[in-house]
């Protein structure tokens, strides 16, 4: 009895001492407001690169030679545009002949048209006839009997 008497007074001993600390660790432990997160810093925008300074058309070449080179840049391209001019005139033509042949195609196909449908009325004509014959011929005289 006397163990338990100990052990009773041991607890109660120790019970007094932890609760007021227990209390004071729990009066520390208030929420602390949450931190502002700081801004976070904008990127900076990617610049496009410098495009290289263009090179000099002619380097290094007198104003005779420049006036030299350009007149016969300017042959060469007055002859493109004479071969275009010829290539135009060209194709023209060929537009117009392919426009003849349409037409005529055209007038071939409302000529077979009108053949066609002359066909047509001849094989209905003949149609009927026979028609009239079978009827006149075979089933006539069937009936009479």
């Amino acid at each position: 009895m006397k163990i338990n008497l100990m052990f009773g007074l041991s607890i109660i001993i120790l019970s007094t001492s932890v609760i007021p600390f227990s209390l004071a660790i729990e009066a520390e432990q208030e929420p602390e407001p949450p931190e502002i997160p700081e801004p976070s810093p904008e990127p900076e925008p990617i610049r496009m690169p410098e495009p290289p300074p263009p090179p000099t058309p002619f380097p290094r070449e007198s104003e005779s030679e420049k006036v030299k080179r350009l007149t016969e840049e300017n042959d060469k391209l007055k002859q493109q545009n004479t071969n275009l001019q010829g290539e135009i005139s060209t194709l023209k033509n060929e537009k117009i002949r392919l426009q003849e042949e349409i037409s005529k195609l055209d007038d071939t196909i409302t000529s077979l048209k009108e053949i066609t449908m002359e066909q047509i009325r001849v094989i209905m004509d003949l149609v009927n006839r026979l028609k009239d014959i079978l009827y006149e011929k075979i089933f006539s005289p069937t009936i009479n009997l």
